[in-house]
């Protein structure tokens, strides 16, 4: 299946107008590779049909299938690895010491994908805090993409899902083999709540956060954008928490209100100003 110069920029118009993702000029194959296989299951004869059929019908559940088919969901167990040790060793004992009093923690995913990035989260809550069994802790887990969370709620991974990062004491801890996928343990799956998402769209459900994760995600959206959405994380994340961007992105001249944390290489980043205890 072959695409025009017209049809390809009409997809990334109408990808950026409804998700706020960019597709680069020059990535046509891309287009291809995710929009053909989806023309194919809809029943249309060419990747042609489909556009035409997506011009046709304005907001369509075409169209919403057409973004899930855009959107990357490559993920994996404890991914960058640094990410989850500042978790454990700084930012947790730190919030768990500031929060000792009305002991409340509220996490919140970004982009959770297929679920492996929360439930790592969730298990190292549970492997190294056992003080937390006794908090209300709420943790979150949002994606543009309803198939994806459609298998993070299962929590069934592959043979090389489990071996993309999931050390093996949590494999056995954790999990139970379910015919040839690994299933994670009902109690670990419970402490997610996984929330479908536009990160360009309201965000009516999200409450005040101690701590965002929000890894791999902007880097394919417009400076424009990314400064709306961190921009709305600022006036959710409470005065002393943390927000975690990947490796690859950054709050430098995107976001004013953030800056690093000093002693924490890259990644990891606050609220401007005086802490409110």
């Amino acid at each position: 299946m072959t695409i025009t110069q017209a049809e390809f920029e009409y997809i990334q118009n109408l990808l950026h107008q409804q998700s706020g993702i960019v597709v680069e000029t020059g990535k046509e194959y891309l287009v291809m590779s995710r929009l053909g296989p989806l023309a194919q299951r809809e029943g249309f004869s060419s990747l042609q049909e489909f556009i035409a059929a997506l011009r046709a019908n304005s907001f369509s559940s075409l169209h919403r299938k057409m973004v899930q088919a855009m959107t990357t969901n490559e993920t994996l167990f404890f991914r960058d690895v640094r990410p989850f040790e500042v978790l454990r060793t700084t930012v947790m004992p730190d919030l768990i010491a500031r929060r000792a009093t009305d002991r409340r923690l509220t996490f919140w995913c970004a982009a959770a994908s297929t679920g492996q990035e929360p439930y790592s989260v969730a298990m190292l809550l549970r492997e190294n805090f056992p003080q937390l069994q006794g908090w209300n802790v709420r943790f979150i887990a949002s994606d543009l993409s309803g198939d994806a969370l459609a298998r993070a709620i299962r929590g069934c991974y592959t043979q090389l899902e489990v071996n993309r990062g999931l050390p093996a004491k949590y494999l056995v801890k954790y999990f139970r083999k379910q015919d040839d996928e690994w299933q994670i343990q009902d109690d670990i799956r419970r402490m997610v709540e996984f929330r479908e998402l536009n990160l360009t769209e309201r965000w009516s459900f999200l409450p005040n956060l101690d701590v965002i994760f929000m890894r791999n995600v902007l880097i394919y959206f417009s400076l424009e954008t990314k400064r709306a959405i961190l921009g709305k994380s600022a006036q959710l994340l409470r005065s002393d928490g943390y927000l975690f961007l990947g490796g690859a992105e950054t709050t430098l001249n995107v976001a004013d209100e953030f800056e690093p944390i000093p002693g924490i290489r890259g990644t990891c980043y606050r609220l401007k100003g005086p802490v409110r205890l």
